[in-house]
C-alpha cells in the first residue's frame, strides 16, 4: 500500500442500530449509526412488518369519493 493516501482503518468500530443492538466491525469510521440490522430486519427475524394496511388503489378511491362528496355538497348548497 502507498503511504498517506488511505484513510485510517478502525478494527473495532462500534456499530449502533436504531433497535438498540450494538456490535463491532472493521470500518474507516470509528462509530456507525444504522437504521436496521440483522437483529431487526424481517428477512432475518422471520417477522413481517406491515407498513401499509390499505393498498394504493383503496387510498385513491377513498380520496376520489371524498372529493366527489364535497363537490356534491357544494352544488346542493348553491341551489
Amino acid at each position: 500500500m502507498k503511504t498517506d493516501i488511505h484513510p485510517k482503518y478502525f478494527e473495532q468500530a462500534k456499530v449502533t442500530c436504531a433497535c438498540g443492538a450494538e456490535f463491532t466491525v472493521g470500518s474507516p469510521s470509528q462509530e456507525l449509526n444504522i437504521e436496521i440490522c440483522s437483529q431487526c430486519h424481517p428477512l432475518f427475524t422471520g417477522q413481517e412488518k406491515v407498513m401499509d394496511t390499505a393498498g394504493r388503489m383503496e387510498k385513491f378511491k377513498a380520496r376520489v369519493a371524498a372529493t366527489a362528496a364535497k363537490t356534491a355538497a357544494k352544488k346542493t348548497a348553491k341551489k
